[in-house]
């Protein structure tokens, strides 16, 4: 504890500390994939694919942990630390739970959401002999299925795919950009996730004929154990800092349609010493002075 409240000696550990401070925007979220004391090929093979999908923002652990996420999490929260990942895939196989699967995240350091997937089966990158996307493509994620809007575990997977795979969040979207999807379908108690590359063919017009090509990797999941955290602390982990929440501006509405409204507050104005454009229609004549003049009191003559 002592150390942590050092001050650094070096830039170089000044900007590591400055890098992990809490921000209004914070970094893009990182994933960690470790492998487990008794993983086989397949699940060694998954592993190695999701990480050439979601590089650079992950770091891929190439020696075997001996862990039991559900039943403890202290090595998944010291590697967390360690590598200021707040995502995490643990991959093992044994004989209760073959081709075992599980991704989670992390909030303060700590196990937030886990969700165990089985893999029944499995097609990797190398099997599907199609050109690949570049390395760091940011992907459309599409999810199709009710369940993902009705079951709440089935929910609560949907908001933590979204967050292990959306990538950096970017600013603006060329086209040419848009070229990997990432499919999730969940029916008859089953995930499928499929992979595409998306290939832009002339169509004769400005906006381009879309063919969808498997690219992989391609897996069929199924959900087994979850661990998920209490609405409140659920909730905690969504609240946002109040740099971030709009400035409510006032006097402005919008009507139905959309149109924009202002509402400007000013003084009360005399109309009477408003200055117009002098125009010789508008110039009063000498009956209408004298006129006007008859009608102001007169001054007082001063006295011999």
């Amino acid at each position: 504890l002592i150390y942590c409240y050092r001050k650094p000696k070096t830039k170089r550990a000044k900007r590591f500390l400055e890098k992990r401070e809490p921000k209004l925007n914070e970094n893009t979220k990182n994933a960690m994939l470790i492998k487990g004391g008794n993983a086989n090929l397949t699940v060694t093979a998954v592993l190695k694919d999701i990480y050439a999908v979601k590089k650079p923002f992950a770091v891929l652990y190439k020696r075997k942990n001996i862990t039991r996420p559900f039943e403890d999490q202290t090595s998944l929260e010291f590697f967390s630390k360690k590598s200021d990942c707040s995502l995490f895939l643990f991959g093992s196989h044994n004989k209760k739970r073959p081709n075992n699967l599980i991704i989670g995240r992390m909030f303060d350091y700590h196990v937030l959401d886990m969700i165990e997937l089985g893999v029944e089966k499995f097609v990797s990158l190398k099997d599907i002999k199609n050109s690949k996307c570049p390395e760091g493509t940011k992907p459309m994620l599409i999810f199709a299925g009710d369940v993902f809007d009705v079951n709440e575990e089935y929910r609560r997977l949907k908001s933590l795919l979204i967050d292990f795979f959306r990538g950096p969040t970017v600013p603006s979207i060329r086209l040419a950009g848009l070229e990997y999807v990432l499919h999730f379908t969940a029916v008859d108690g089953k995930i499928y996730m499929r992979s595409y590359k998306v290939l832009l063919k002339k169509s004769g017009c400005k906006i381009p004929r879309i063919e969808l090509e498997e690219m992989g990797p391609s897996l069929d999941l199924v959900m087994r154990r979850t661990h998920l955290a209490s609405d409140d602390l659920y909730k905690l982990s969504l609240k946002q800092p109040k740099g971030l929440k709009p400035k409510k501006k006032k006097n402005i509405s919008h009507d139905a349609l959309g149109t924009t409204y202002g509402r400007i507050h000013m003084q009360k104005q005399d109309l009477s010493k408003l200055q117009t454009r002098k125009m010789k229609g508008l110039r009063k004549r000498p009956a209408e002075k004298s006129v006007e003049d008859g009608e102001a009191t007169p001054k007082k003559s001063k006295s011999a």
